[in-house]
């Protein structure tokens, strides 16, 4: 094979270090196919290999909750065997070229990562962020393209979320004129599961069998691992076929023919077809199982029978899961996806040593080690500076702030689009579908789920705000995981458990990489005092356009447990009831608190200044509070 010339690695999203690096470990030149396999496994958003130094931050915690086999995502307790478990991801970069498409096809990733855990979905959220889409704002033309893609992402997610039979039960919308040009999606999803029956991606059992389930592969989001780990152009625009097409009815297909294929006992090891595609999955389940496989791509099902074997190994077509059952229980599996109108189909077989082998027309077009792609994707220290606003924001003198008449600037807060209701967002979604949702948009701080046959409920919130992160990182770490926490105990449930999506611009930014590394250490810093560890989560890097950078917005999901989710409360008072006011720390002073807050963006006018540090510790203490308040029925609701 020869070597390939620097513009066709470059395309694919691979650098020379990275390409001399790819070829020393193979020994030789790679193959087309196996080029782009290092290439979407090396991204960022498969490979992590920015954020993977900082993110070794919540290991210990991570460590304390995971175990053996949870690949996707973690798992709390419950309770009566019951567990959840729970995960966001970001698919910002379709959602700007085709938003409905994008925004769906997150919803489908998100699920199916919580399915491959062997969980059931019960519940949906997500964390939307757009430029302005008042006139006056911005440039007509930007605020036009910016309530299009607020309009149609809205709609994706609905579309998708309402067909596939899971409640979209809560979620967030903000706006600032820097995503004019990158949005932020963000989708997160939560499953109920057997303690004692979580799964594995981990291959196992040489001879048998993988097979493939779900959808036929066309060629749609080719390289969309690829696409979301690089910044927006001028020709994002002609990036439409990197976008992933989403059929809901699919997922509800497989979802249901999944677990009733788990439930027999023949599946080994499953995992979801989704950054990556086949590429993914095959080389993920070697590599965790310490095995080899045998895949033939000539029994995949297709969409376009003159698809080429690369074309077949980085597909992101959706609604598809590959599985490795018990040799000689094959059938089973497959007759249960039938039953479902799913394809379901022997694609290749587990053998011995450490290689995955992959062929096309009779030709061996990939042979390697899946640890090379896993184990040695390289990994980025980039250099960390503090930009020159955070320093001037130390600057900021809330006392000389001009004064403006109280109720004047009440109404112009409440009028903005990010205080303003959302019920135009959340009415689009069905928040009832399962019949399990107690408390959802619009009536609680956070939404209540009851899920069938357990004693115990769960209260589940995500939450994000980009004005504090931006004004001082760490202090907006700490203030999201603070706010989401106690948002989920306004519902009376006690939080025990953090997904964080972390979205972010260029990490080879001094400047960015700074907020990202100090923005993980409030969210670690706040998890562990508040005793609610980090089970999984997302990065997503490179959200820029010619518009400029993002500003540093972490999103943070929080769940918690109800003991009895017949007392939870909302956040509406009823006739009579005393208002209280209750707050942790010291008295608030004349001009306390007004550091990077909206009254100071929205009607100052101004960016200035750093949030108020959390007393973390009285922030436990309160929502432990609530809590017991909600519990004992002392208290009708709380906000």
């Amino acid at each position: 094979m020869a070597a390939f010339t620097p513009e066709v690695y470059s395309s694919m999203g691979l650098n020379d270090s990275e390409y001399a690096l790819l070829t020393e470990l193979l020994g030789r030149d790679p193959s087309y196919t196996e080029l782009g396999m290092f290439a979407v496994m090396w991204s960022e958003h498969c490979g992590y290999k920015f954020s993977r130094p900082v993110l070794n931050r919540f290991s210990k915690y991570k460590e304390a909750m995971e175990g053996e086999g949870l690949e996707n995502a973690g798992v709390v307790p419950l309770g009566d065997g019951l567990g959840i478990t729970m995960k966001v991801e970001s698919h910002n970069h379709p959602s700007y070229v085709e938003p409905y498409q994008g925004a769906a096809t997150g919803v489908g990733g998100i699920i199916r990562d919580i399915l491959t855990m062997g969980a059931r979905p019960v519940a949906l959220l997500n964390s939307l962020r757009f430029g302005p889409i008042e006139d006056g704002k911005a440039p007509d033309a930007i605020v036009r393209k910016n309530r299009y893609l607020f309009d149609h992402v809205v709609e994706g997610i609905a579309g998708y979320g309402n067909c596939v039979g899971v409640p979209t039960v809560g979620g967030e919308v903000n706006f600032h004129p820097n995503y004019s040009g990158n949005p932020l999606v963000n989708a997160m999803c939560v499953g109920v599961l057997k303690m004692d029956e979580v799964t594995t991606a981990a291959a196992s059992g040489v001879g048998n069998p993988v097979i493939y389930l779900g959808s036929s592969t066309g060629r749609d989001g080719i390289h969309g691992a690829t696409f979301a780990s690089e910044a927006f152009g001028e020709d994002s625009e002609a990036k439409r076929p990197n976008v992933q097409i989403g059929d809901p009815f699919a997922e509800k297909q497989v979802i249901e023919a999944t677990l009733e294929a788990l439930a027999t006992g023949a599946i080994v090891a499953i995992q979801d077809m989704g950054a990556a595609g086949l590429t993914c999955s095959t080389v993920e389940m070697a590599s965790k199982g310490g095995v080899g496989m045998d895949i033939n791509l000539d029994l995949v099902p297709m969409r376009e029978n003159d698809m080429s074997g690369y074309e077949l190994m980085l597909s992101e077509s959706q609604e598809r899961m590959m599985a490795v059952a018990e040799k000689g229980r094959e059938q089973e599996v497959i007759d249960v996806f039938h039953k479902w109108g799913v394809h379901a189909v022997v694609v290749g077989y587990v053998i011995e040593g450490e290689t995955l082998r992959v062929s096309r027309h009779g030709e061996v077009i990939a042979e390697l080690d899946p640890k090379l792609l896993t184990d040695h994707c390289p990994v980025y220290h980039s250099e960390q500076t503090e930009p020159d606003s955070f320093r001037r924001a130390a600057g900021f003198d809330p006392s000389a702030l001009p004064a403006i008449d109280p109720r004047s600037a009440l109404l112009r807060l409440l009028g903005t689009p990010d205080i303003a209701s959302k019920r135009y967002v959340y009415q689009q979604y069905d928040q009832q579908v399962q019949t399990q949702t107690v408390w959802s948009s619009g009536a609680a701080d956070a939404a209540v789920i009851a899920p069938s046959g357990a004693k115990k409920g769960f209260s589940v919130k995500l939450d994000g705000n980009a004005r504090w992160t931006k004004a001082h990182p760490l202090r907006g770490g700490q203030l999201a995981v603070a706010e989401s926490a106690r948002n989920v105990a306004c519902t009376g449930a006690l939080p025990v458990a953090v997904t964080d999506g972390l979205n972010f611009g260029n990490p080879t930014y001094p400047e960015v990489y700074w907020q990202f590394a100090e923005a993980v250490e409030g969210i670690a810093s706040a998890s562990e005092i508040m005793e609610t560890p980090v089970i999984s989560g997302n990065v997503s890097f490179y959200n820029e356009s010619e518009l400029g950078e993002i500003p540093p917005t972490p999103m943070i999901g929080m769940v918690g447990v109800l003991e009895d989710p017949s007392k939870a409360i909302g956040l509406s008072p009823r006739l009579g009831d005393e208002l209280i006011l209750i707050r942790t720390g010291q008295a608030l002073s004349a001009h306390q608190g007004l550091g990077a807050s909206a009254y100071v963006v929205d009607v100052i006018g101004t960016e200035d200044g750093y949030p108020e540090a959390p007393d973390l510790a009285a922030e436990k203490r309160l929502c432990a509070l609530l809590a017991k308040l909600a519990s004992e029925g002392a208290i009708n609701s709380a906000h």
